[in-house]
């Protein structure tokens, strides 16, 4: 079958090695000059690493090399996918450099003609949208920039920030308190003139050592962690944690809760969160950024909480900005930590129709495959704390699929399943937070929902990979021969 991939982070790479592998003629699109998806060159801003520790971001044939550190540098996370598509022999099967501008079904959908900025058009029989769901950068229509930026102020994204030559003495406003704001925000504090960091709503963060000596991973990371945030289905030790309304779970969460509240000084420092820990998985979480409380408390980064940007303008020739809580204050640079708009743009809107709902929610069988829409999957929209394996299994799945080794219940069996599994999303998330919206999520994507959008933590992923590993009854380790 000849099969084009869309996309050359985690997800697509893993894709083309598993198809491949199953003997399918592939091409692996990608718009920028290098593998890595959101760990690509042209997207690193200056302290980017990863929130989950080496050992739980890999894929499962290729481990991490052994001299890299617990937490990753950026550029070490793009060597290692370099380092994998050398090992599998899959540079032959990439177009880097070249967008896809279109993809449309032929005529009697059963294939899909892309087009590319290059002027370039091909026909495929399959198409696998591995394009990520940090796809573009939010940042917020501000009232006022067009004079903000006659005056030499600038308005970008975290990943636009290519060097802290760029902000050496500047006042720096950051907007966003979700991992990167927070993570650049330590950067720029050691060589701009101020910091300050417009927090609309203050997350949980965890520390990676929780209490100084516990790996965040044994607790948030692992089934019993997963257990402790109530799922769609309770079924064994759940039962007893969600028994009389979650009382164990949410005593085991709020000890948790103590711990971190004492170890970042969140009290001291007046960073403390309105809602407690276990509403993680209804909002977002991330890994707390090294030595950002410490610059907090040392006056080097100013946090204003509760507090939005509300225009931005110019003052005696000089760019200025004008925050909610009355405070108007000096800023060269607005740095937007504000999410990511998930789109397919390349989809034309017939089929976007198909495949989300009224609300704009993804329709997703197992987060992978939409219902009304002949040949075509998605890999990698089933994020998770273990991203890289949920996105490897997606790949399986597609794989087995494509294979015919499993089938697929009724088309009206998977739609009620879908509805279901959106409905509770919603819920959970008391409705802030919209579920595989095909137009809005949020950064430090740590959850396992269905083409999740908001970075919220729904659970780790163990469970999410043992659905597709049911469905493909695939063995938890795996070579090219088992596929």
């Amino acid at each position: 079958m000849k099969i084009a991939i869309v996309g050359a982070g985690f997800a697509g790479l893993s894709s083309a090695k598993v198809l491949t592998a199953l003997g399918h003629d592939v091409t692996v699109y990608d718009s920028t000059p290098d593998v890595g998806g959101v760990w690509s060159r042209t997207r690193r801003y200056p302290g980017l690493k990863t929130q989950n520790n080496k050992g739980t971001y890999h894929l499962s044939d290729h481990p991490m090399p052994r001299s890299y550190p617990q937490w990753l540098r950026g550029e070490q996370v793009a060597e290692y996918l370099k380092s994998y598509v050398d090992r599998f022999r899959l540079e032959p099967v990439l177009r880097l450099g070249t967008r896809v501008t279109t993809a449309s079904p032929t005529a009697a959908e059963d294939g899909w003609t892309l087009t590319t900025d290059d002027g370039g058009s091909e026909t495929y029989d399959h198409l696998v949208v591995a394009n990520g769901i940090f796809s573009e950068p939010v940042i917020p229509t501000f009232d006022g920039r067009e004079d903000f930026e006659r005056a030499g102020g600038r308005v970008i994204d975290t990943g636009s920030l290519r060097s802290l030559s760029e902000v050496e003495g500047k006042n720096v406003l950051m907007v966003g308190y979700g991992k990167s704001s927070c993570d650049v925000a330590v950067e720029v504090a050691t060589v701009a003139e101020s910091t300050t960091v417009a927090a609309r709503g203050l997350l949980w963060k965890v520390p990676r050592y929780v209490g100084g000596f516990v790996n965040y991973k044994y607790l948030l990371m692992s089934r019993f962690g997963e257990a402790l945030f109530r799922y769609q289905t309770l079924r064994g030790l759940e039962r007893l944690l969600h028994a009389k309304d979650s009382l164990v779970a949410d005593g085991i969460i709020g000890t948790l809760q103590k711990v971190i509240t004492r170890q970042l000084r969140l009290k001291e420092l007046g960073l403390l969160p309105n809602k407690p820990l276990k509403t993680i998985a209804k909002t977002s979480i991330s890994l707390a950024t090294e030595g950002f409380y410490d610059a907090v408390g040392e006056g080097r980064i100013d946090v204003r909480r509760e507090t939005e940007v509300v225009r931005l303008y110019e003052k005696d020739g000089r760019p200025w900005a004008e925050l909610s809580d009355g405070t108007r204050q000096r800023a060269d640079l607005v740095i937007c930590g504000c999410g990511f708009t998930q789109r397919v743009p390349f989809l034309p809107d017939e089929v976007q129709g198909r495949i989300t709902d009224e609300n704009g929610n993804f329709q997703l069988y197992r987060q992978i495959k939409p219902v009304d829409v002949p040949n075509l999957t998605f890999a990698g929209y089933n994020s998770s704390f273990f991203s890289p394996l949920s996105a490897e299994m997606s790949a399986v799945w597609i794989g087995s699929y494509l294979a015919g080794h499993h089938t697929l219940p009724p088309a009206e069996r998977m739609r009620q399943t879908v509805r279901e599994r959106v409905n509770w999303m919603e819920e959970r998330t008391d409705g802030a937070v919209p579920v595989a919206r095909s137009w809005s999520r949020s950064r430090c994507t740590t959850s396992m929902r269905c083409s999740t959008t908001s970075g919220s933590t729904c659970r780790p992923s163990p469970r999410c990979c043992s659905g597709c590993c049911r469905c493909v009854r695939a063995p938890t380790r795996r070579s090219p021969r088992n596929w």
